[in-house]
């Protein structure tokens, strides 16, 4: 069979894949050209195509970055701590230092305990399996933190090659966008330099020694919250800027809907504060627990939208967490919000089945 190469990347592709969505007529060529389906996506849309967990793509990735030496960056939203850690994560690093990058930092109050948040990331990271060497908090977007991980890195790299490491929509191209601007002054990079399929993309960038970083595709995962709407909805969940936070004097007996992806019932305990960190775009409706399966089957795509759902998880397809809250505690849902609760609450946190919560010693102030 014939072979033929993307004019994008160089990628292999075959005659007959010019029938399939991989193969798309270059734009703006007087005579069809191959190009592959992530360089088209990538030259006309800005958009970079991700991996899934599940594929043979990601084993590949993992294999490759098992069999190299240097220095792993390990991105982590600060907003989706759980959607941020990849299965299988320790096969990538092996014996290699890790430097984890709690991306987003601006999203949350500046009112936060940074000591407990990098805290809680190591706990994480130890729960996986994964010690890291630092953990440094960045806001790529704001251009905060990053003068301090360049410094970070170049130390801890020694010499060797960096390669950053993320699932989706944790900010990672923005991140390394940050890292060449600050170190070279070029500008958006990364979105003339990726390389399709599996392929690391070396990066030069002036960090001493001789080292290069590389760009790994971002990895799907299917815990994360993004994957629960549809992608014109995903502004609604995603906070842009500054969370504000939202309070709720609640009595047992009573739930919170956090829009139409999250229940949160006060089962137990004298009154209590509930304070919700979300998007502003969210509706947070409180109503009394016996009626709550009534009302979310009512008003799921109405009162307690956006974002629109094709399915009512809530009722149809869900899991169930219960706490014992003992201490002022922040419950987290990964990508759609963090609820801080205090002691003495029994609380019982209903979401799409395959999304994680956790309840850790809360990063947050007492009050709103």
């Amino acid at each position: 069979m014939e072979s033929i190469k993307c004019i994008g990347c160089g990628a292999e592709l075959q005659t007959e894949d010019k029938n399939r969505p991989g193969f798309i007529p270059a734009s703006g060529l007087d005579k069809e050209e191959p190009i592959c389906k992530r360089c088209y996506r990538l030259k006309h849309y800005n958009e970079v195509m991700d991996i899934d967990v599940d594929s043979g793509e990601f084993m590949t990735m993992l294999n490759a970055l098992y069999e190299t030496d240097g220095l792993i960056v390990k991105v982590i939203d600060v907003f989706d701590f759980h959607g941020s850690l990849i299965p299988s994560f320790n096969r990538i690093v092996g014996d290699k230092k890790v430097v984890a990058v709690i991306n987003k930092i601006d999203l949350l109050p500046k009112s936060i305990n940074r000591g407990r948040l990098v805290h809680r990331a190591k706990q994480m990271l130890s729960e996986a399996g994964i010690t890291a060497v630092d953990t440094v908090v960045v806001s790529a977007m704001k251009n905060e933190g990053i003068d301090k991980l360049v410094d970070k890195l170049s130390g801890y790299a020694d010499g060797k090659d960096i390669y950053v490491v993320g699932t989706t929509n944790v900010g990672k191209s923005t991140l390394i966008n940050r890292l060449i601007e600050n170190t070279s002054g070029d500008k958006e990079v990364i979105t003339t330099s990726r390389f399709p399929g599996t392929t690391l993309d070396l990066i030069d960038i002036p960090l001493g020694g001789g080292a290069f970083i590389y760009d790994t595709p971002g990895v799907v995962m299917d815990s994360q919250m993004a994957h629960y709407v549809n992608s014109e909805d995903l502004k609604h969940i995603t906070p842009a800027k500054e969370i504000k936070p939202k309070g709720f004097q609640l009595d047992s007996g009573q739930t919170l809907f956090i829009s139409n992806l999250a229940r949160v019932d006060f089962v137990d305990g004298d009154r209590n504060s509930f304070i919700v960190y979300t998007n502003h775009a969210l509706n947070i409706h409180r109503t009394k627990t016996e009626n709550a399966e009534a009302f979310y089957e009512k008003h799921f795509n109405t009162l307690l939208a956006p974002p629109e759902l094709e399915t009512p998880y809530l009722s149809a397809s869900y899991e169930t967490f219960e706490f014992d809250i003992r201490e002022d505690s922040d419950i987290s849902i990964s990508g759609l919000a963090f609820i801080r609760v205090g002691a003495g609450a029994k609380v019982s946190v209903r979401v799409p089945k395959g999304i994680d919560v956790t309840s850790r010693p809360t990063i947050f102030k007492g009050g709103v």
